[in-house]
């Protein structure tokens, strides 16, 4: 009787038959959908890449020094950061150099016709008060990398629409902000009107035009860093085993002069060093929360700048 009464819903159900309407199918296409998928649809540019800007491609500009030549490299120089057959230049595991011979003197009177007369104090004015606000839209930071070669890129599609970018920047490369005004201003084209502390205005210039832009080809990966000499040796030169030995002791044990933050603003760090040692025959810096390798890359910025 019970099994009777279990079965008979079960037979019911199988019984009927599922409607199946022609016009309405279960799942019909998305307009929106195909658009999306259309968008991306766009033509392969013509490779390789040529690009006609007079420097050497490299990953970091402000933060790797070309008189410095590693010993060794982590991985082949044959794997170029740009992709297989994608520039015309070839990677020489720092670098792309320039297979041509450039005309410097041309650049320079293309980048001067591009930002025009220089500005006046009023428009200055004006677009400092536009963009120095950290709520600005037109922003890019730059990290322990410096002013990398992807960084140009971004600057320039920022330009496409706004006459200035506001750049912020944090980390080792603040230690030298003379350094990356050079390298944004060299590499990009631009001027900088603004600078106050870690914070800096890019201008485009009064002529930009976003159509007749450089190429720029992006780096698809970060390389791998080579390997260079190392950086503190056991003995320094021009003094004794017994010497260099107690100068290390006297600064471990002495009061530290300030204390660094990772990816803190660095900026005052190479005066207050330069002071100290005027009177103090070893500095030391607190840099307990700062990585390993920013200890290396701030201790070559302080070689350099000191």
């Amino acid at each position: 009787m019970q099994k009777h009464l279990f079965s008979f819903p079960t037979r019911r159900f199988l019984s009927k038959s599922i409607p199946h309407d022609l016009y309405d199918p279960p799942f019909s296409h998305s307009p929106k959908l195909q658009k999306t998928q259309n968008k991306f649809k766009q033509d392969p540019p013509n490779l390789p890449l040529k690009s006609d800007l007079p420097f050497n491609f490299m990953y970091s500009y402000s933060e790797t020094h070309p008189s410095i030549k590693p010993i060794s490299f982590r991985e082949s120089p044959k794997f170029s950061p740009f992709g297989p057959g994608r520039l015309d230049r070839k990677w020489t595991g720092t670098s792309a150099p320039v297979q041509h011979q450039v005309d410097r003197n041309r650049f320079e009177e293309d980048r001067n016709r591009v930002l025009g007369a220089p500005l006046e104090d009023q428009e200055v004015a004006e677009l400092v008060e536009r963009y120095r606000h950290s709520d600005c839209s037109r922003q890019i930071n730059l990290g322990k990398g410096g002013v990398t070669h992807n960084t140009l890129d971004d600057i320039h599609n920022h330009w496409k629409k706004a006459e200035a970018v506001r750049i912020k920047c944090l980390g080792v490369p603040t230690l030298d902000m003379d350094n990356i005004c050079f390298h944004l201003e060299d590499k990009s084209g631009g001027k900088i009107i603004y600078r106050n502390m870690n914070i800096l205005i890019l201008y485009r210039g009064r002529h930009y035009d976003p159509n007749n832009r450089p190429v720029i080809p992006l780096m698809l990966w970060k390389p791998y860093a080579p390997i260079y000499p190392k950086l503190v040796k056991n003995v320094i030169e021009g003094l004794t085993h017994e010497k260099t030995k107690e100068l290390r002791n006297m600064g471990l044990n002495s009061h530290p002069l300030m204390k660094l933050t990772r990816n803190g603003v660095y900026v005052n760090v190479v005066e207050r060093v330069r002071e100290a040692l005027k009177t103090e025959e070893v500095v030391r810096l607190d840099c307990t929360h700062v990585g390993t390798s920013d200890c290396k890359k701030i201790g070559v910025k302080l070689r350099v700048c000191l």
